[in-house]
């Protein structure tokens, strides 16, 4: 899901989907190489993201990935569920322990 969010903000290549999350959860959340590559090529085979081949900021050849309609519409019905189990989560750890 974070992959697809940092899509929907414009096409990226690997390091910067990578570099964003990274940046955007103030230095909380880290995606490995090991981690992120496999995901995008599994999120690319579903039809969730496209990518093509571009010159990176550094002047190298690297593969962007952008979002497709179908991705879209699959991080708006994950954002839901995930709201949603988050909330749980939330009211669960915010029951006080009698006593304390």
């Amino acid at each position: 899901m974070l992959i697809l969010k940092t899509l929907s903000w414009g096409p990226r290549h690997g390091y910067a989907v990578a570099r964003w999350i990274h940046q955007v959860s103030e230095d909380v959340l880290r995606v490995e190489e090991g981690a992120l590559y496999p995901a995008l090529h599994r999120l690319e085979r579903r039809g969730w993201i496209e990518s093509e081949w571009g010159l990176s900021e550094n002047n190298r050849r690297a593969k962007y990935y952008q979002l497709t309609a179908v991705g879209r519409q699959q991080l708006g019905a994950k954002s839901t569920t995930w709201a949603q189990y988050a909330a749980a989560v939330s009211r669960v750890l915010a029951v006080v322990e009698p006593g304390a």
